[in-house]
């Protein structure tokens, strides 16, 4: 089955909970184009992220398409807004939430200027890093979690955890310095 976006991707879809197959032939014909949009977007690295979850919430929701309300690209879109929307969502809340962390006090006062100027500066490059990268930067660097118990915890690959780790110290090492890369994002995790 060739699909074209005018009636047969409709078809692919109603057939789809009987022939996965049908399935298949969607997501390679619409992945580019959803791949594309996210990517302009969000960047591509959270792109690959959010057009998997745009085609694993189709799978799972490929029962309930209406052709009546739109065609199967539109619909295929509008999950991948959705995500756009939900992920922004929760980067302003944790970005808020970083926010207010740096207002408060710091637990243990440094000894001078320079160590609190250097702490400031570590939550504020800490805050610029990718909702995703940061998580896993604070769970492995400050929590001390393994990455295995990071992967675990987050429900995701080891390898991404891995990906993802080495891209938020190579931003962190960037906005920091040399000096942070062993006392914030890798050597020591104490």
């Amino acid at each position: 089955m060739v699909l074209t976006g005018d009636g047969s991707d409709e078809e692919a879809i109603t057939e789809s909970p009987d022939d996965r197959a049908a399935f298949t032939e969607l997501f390679e014909q619409h992945f580019d184009d959803i791949y594309r949009y996210l990517a302009f977007r969000v960047g591509e690295v959270m792109a690959e992220d959010l057009v998997a979850e745009t085609f694993a919430r189709a799978f799972a929701g490929r029962r309930r398409f209406e052709p009546d309300r739109g065609s199967v690209r539109a619909w295929l879109f509008g999950i991948a807004r959705n995500l756009i929307r939900d992920h922004r969502r929760d980067e302003r809340r944790e970005m808020e939430t970083v926010r207010r962390a740096s207002a408060e006090p710091l637990r243990h006062a440094p000894d001078n200027a320079a160590q609190l100027a250097e702490r400031l500066r570590l939550r504020a490059s800490l805050a610029s890093l990718k909702t995703e990268w940061r998580e896993i930067v604070l769970l492995l660097g400050i929590a001390g979690l393994s990455y295995e118990e990071t992967a675990d915890l987050l429900h995701i690959p080891l390898g991404t955890v891995r990906s993802r780790y080495s891209r938020a110290r190579t931003q962190l090492m960037a906005t920091l310095g040399d000096a942070a890369e062993t006392d914030v994002a890798g050597g020591t995790r104490s």
